[in-house]
């Protein structure tokens, strides 16, 4: 009797192999997230700028905080783009591919926010920019985008307002030339940069709302950098000498490297330098009665915040319940006026 015709044994293996194999290949193929913790990938701009650094730090913190009080385990990646949009691209998309539970990006180029948030709706991660802020079409085009941030042009009004004060408290002081107007050079961050445009507006206009007249000797951009800064400082300081009665920074990293060269310049008495975010260096300066007033940007809370929300999104939790939301999608953290003569009280302690 003739048995059927049966495929050799090597071939059954090979098919039982590769129908085991087939369920997994395509989108499902995607890595599955972690089922004992979360994983959040954080792409900044540039790592060794103060601010985010001390974002960072408090981020870190802040985890470190979370998984002792709860016993989750937080693995934050920390990647720096360095100033480079096409290597940012290339960290989130690993983020991306190797399937983290939320993505949180300090933009290096704000108008690459659309092509970042379309490739995370393709993968389903949530996605929380901060400190750099997109445009609000950006924002909208998917319901898991997030802003974690501070109101840049209020910062702005904040600076003008402690040259205003100081101004009325003692005009002699500023006003040392005695012709009743200050006179002013303008240290900006980044050329066309929202938060640059928007402190160099409405610092000037506080201090002109406060009826206090002054005169524009000077303005360049020194994208945030306390070097460059020092550069074009002493290029005014060689111009226009002790007519510099005033310096306005977009950040304090620019104000410190403003009093970097005076110092060098021999400049006596400095001239009233005001920054933004009030960092730990700046404090410093403050203390020392150098740096004559800045505006917190509350780094820790903003970090506390894409923390909870991360936490939250990563569970599958209603957003509201984790974080406060000012406006829809937005989280707004408040800025403060920041003196030598108030700095105790206003900014935290460092850890």
């Amino acid at each position: 009797m003739n048995r059927p015709n049966r495929p050799p044994r090597r071939l059954c293996l090979l098919l039982a192999l590769l129908l085991g194999i087939l369920p997994g290949c395509g989108r499902s193929a995607a890595p599955s997230r972690s089922a004992d913790g979360i994983r959040v990938g954080v792409a900044l701009y540039q790592q060794n700028d103060t601010f985010i650094a001390t974002i960072v730090s408090s981020l870190e913190a802040a985890a470190r905080e979370r998984e002792a009080d709860e016993g989750l385990k937080i693995t934050l990646n920390i990647t720096d783009g360095r100033g480079s949009q096409a290597t940012q691209n290339e960290q989130i998309d690993r983020f991306l591919s190797t399937g983290y539970d939320v993505i949180c990006v300090n933009l290096v180029d704000r108008t690459a926010a659309a092509v970042i948030v379309d490739k995370a709706k393709s993968a389903g991660i949530p996605l929380i920019f901060f400190n750099r802020e997109p445009v609000r079409e950006d924002i909208m085009r998917w319901d898991k985008v997030y802003y974690v941030g501070a109101e840049a042009g209020k910062s702005g009004v904040m600076q003008g307002e402690l040259v205003a004060e100081a101004y009325r408290a003692d005009p002699e002081a500023l006003d040392r030339s005695g012709d009743g107007v200050l006179q002013y050079v303008m240290l900006e961050g980044e050329p066309g940069h929202q938060d640059s445009l928007l402190r160099t507006e409405y610092s000037i206009k506080a201090v002109t709302s406060a009826n206090v007249t002054t005169e524009k000797l000077a303005n360049d951009t020194a994208n945030w950098n306390r070097g460059q800064a020092a550069s074009r400082m002493s290029q005014w300081i060689d111009q226009f000498g002790g007519r510099i009665e005033v310096v306005f920074a977009n950040n304090d990293d620019m104000a410190l490297g403003a009093l970097d060269a005076c110092h060098a310049a021999g400049v006596e008495p400095l001239p009233f330098v005001v920054g933004i975010d009030a960092t730990p260096p700046a404090c410093e300066s403050m203390r020392a009665g150098e740096l004559r007033g800045s505006v917190y940007n509350d780094s820790p809370g903003q970090a506390k915040a894409i923390l909870d929300l991360s936490v939250a999104l990563a569970k599958g939790r209603s957003p509201s319940e984790a974080v406060s939301f000012k406006e829809e999608k937005y989280i707004w953290l408040p800025y403060h006026k920041v003196t030598p003569e108030t700095l105790d009280e206003v900014v935290p302690p460092a850890e």
